[in-house]
């Protein structure tokens, strides 16, 4: 295996590591959010490094499977960024727990009834 493939292993498997305690450790769904999108990096890295073909030139197949992974964590992301500007409407938190969830759902349904 060729030397700088192990640094770019080494450094996806570090950057999935930091993104999966981030993931772990903190409650605010925004940082949760760019926990899953830092392990999603190390991931893309990864498939990257290992994507090359066996006479060392680069495969397109991986390469266009991580394009495509990339366009769809974007669009993921703005959708989880449109919840999250929505709950923090409803709940005035930005941190996810059962009562302020149940709370929430409480107060859109009898909005729902009022009206």
């Amino acid at each position: 295996m060729n030397p700088s493939a192990v640094i770019y292993l080494l450094t996806a498997a570090a950057v999935f590591g930091i993104g999966l305690y981030g993931l772990l450790q903190s409650r605010q769904i925004l940082r949760q959010l760019l926990s899953i999108n830092l392990m999603g990096g190390g991931i893309f890295l990864l498939l990257i490094t290992l994507g090359g073909g066996a006479d060392g030139r680069p495969d397109p197949v991986p390469q266009a499977m991580v394009l495509t992974g990339i366009v769809i964590a974007v669009s993921a992301t703005a959708f989880a960024l449109a919840l999250l500007l929505r709950w923090h409407e409803l709940s005035g938190s930005t941190e996810l727990d059962a009562d302020a969830i149940a709370d929430a759902i409480a107060d859109a349904v009898a909005d729902a009834h009022d009206d």
